[in-house]
């Protein structure tokens, strides 16, 4: 069992910047591949990017490609994603999800999910 807990959401104006932080919980954190996904209001969940256990391949949506970056610390057991340049259309809800398999797993059905941050980015 995995439990995660997002941080750092908030209220930005468009073209700022946020962190957000994922921490999980267990030892076998490094054995994860990690990811985030998000929802806008009135729209379904969409993948954001992910990266794999030890943290050599990361994969991102186009809408997000040079723009966030993902990160993790296994020593920490923490994942992060950092957000530049954001943009009105980046506000929802975002969702931290671990998966005990690989990125593409993740990216069809994570095995957990976190409660979720809010990102409001104003125009």
């Amino acid at each position: 069992q995995v439990q995660l807990v997002e941080s750092g959401g908030g209220l930005v104006q468009a073209g700022g910047s946020l962190r957000l932080s994922c921490a999980a919980s267990g030892r076998t954190f490094s054995s994860y591949a990690m990811g985030w996904f998000r929802q806008a209001p009135g729209k379904e969940r969409e993948f954001v990017t992910a990266i794999s256990s030890r943290g050599l391949s990361t994969t991102y949506a186009d809408s997000v490609k040079g723009r966030f970056t993902i990160s993790r610390d296994n020593a920490k057991n923490t994942v992060y994603l950092q957000m530049n340049s954001l943009k009105p259309e980046d506000t929802a809800v975002y969702y931290c999800a671990a998966d005990g398999s690989d990125i593409g797993a993740l990216r069809l059905g994570p095995d957990y999910w976190g409660q979720g941050t809010q990102v409001t980015v104003s125009s």
